[in-house]
């Protein structure tokens, strides 16, 4: 799964499975989901409403327990019973930015406690707290005065920055962003995008990032996985899966994206990606066909598509 050994693995996830309800009827939001995320880099998950990719998320960070598989942190096992000790290490250096930033806030704490909550119990000074508190204000393009105020005499752009500052105060390795700007004017979603990829560089900061818009996976991303209804069906480079989009559901999804030029948009034809029409699960496989391009597919489409891609 690792296709440039040269690259260190951060997080490592091994047939993912995780069942909602019952045990005599579950319902499996995740089936199988395997991936690497390297150190430094900004890797996607794109699918529709309810295919699991939050779901993933949650399940990284211990909010929604594991049915089987494995999710390892700095090669360390993070599924299951885990020490204390890990726990605290865990919450620590992986942190998650949510889709709602009104939701996600207390709306009766202020943004002092907010941000700083994460660091209760640590042993740490008021004044160092209060200290790191400002600086993660700063870090994000906030006033340290802010702190005093109320989540609810924000903008929904400062919001969301607030709950970045909240994950940064911690100094994380990892954040989970789960839709950041899903619920931002698209004015407002620019300003995050930049200010996300800012951090990174600043701070070597990994992002898993989360959403179902194509159009803006492409601007931050440096690999994305497609998922569809708990499954992956397809994972590359960016560039690589916008230019060769093998699975049919990728296509649809491409085909999608609005465009800027109203002919072009006025003339496109949109895909449609029938499940039942397509080969039975069990035929299919998950496989490599060269230069960290995965596919889902039976034998004959792996074969086609690794043509495909190759120019043979």
């Amino acid at each position: 799964m690792n296709p440039n050994p040269k690259k260190e693995v951060l997080l490592q996830v091994r047939d993912l499975h995780v069942h909602f309800g019952s045990r005599r009827h579950p319902f499996e939001a995740v089936r199988g989901v395997s991936f690497d995320v390297y150190r430094g880099e900004t890797f996607g998950i794109v699918g529709e409403s309810g295919s699991g990719k939050t779901t993933i998320g949650r399940t990284i960070i211990r909010v929604n327990p594991a049915y089987s598989g494995s999710i390892q942190f700095h090669g360390q096992e993070i599924t299951g019973r885990i020490s204390r000790q890990l726990d605290r290490e865990i919450i620590e250096k992986i942190q998650m930015i949510f889709q709602d930033p009104m939701a996600s806030l207390n709306e009766r704490a202020k943004i002092a406690y907010i941000v700083s909550e994460g660091l209760q119990g640590r042993g740490l000074k008021k004044e160092e707290i209060d200290a790191r508190v400002s600086k993660a204000l700063q870090d994000v393009g906030l006033l340290p005065e802010f702190a005093s105020r109320f989540p609810h005499e924000f903008s929904g752009g400062q919001r969301q920055r607030i709950g970045i500052a909240r994950a940064l105060v911690m100094n994380p390795e990892f954040i989970i962003a789960d839709e950041p700007i899903s619920a931002l004017d698209v004015s407002i979603r620019a300003q995050v995008l930049n200010l996300m990829s800012q951090l990174q560089k600043e701070r070597g900061l990994t992002y898993l990032f989360i959403s179902h818009d194509l159009s803006v996976m492409r601007y931050i991303c440096d690999r994305i996985a497609v998922i569809h209804r708990g499954k992956f069906v397809e994972m590359a480079p960016t560039e690589a899966l916008y230019r060769h989009p093998l699975h049919p559901y990728t296509r649809a999804l491409l085909s999608a994206i609005p465009q800027p030029n109203p002919l072009v948009e006025r003339n496109k034809v949109l895909e449609v990606y029938d499940p039942q029409a397509h080969h039975p699960e069990q035929n299919r496989a998950w496989c490599d066909i060269g230069d960290g391009h995965y596919l889902l597919g039976t034998r004959e489409e792996i074969l086609q598509a690794g043509q495909t891609v190759h120019g043979t």
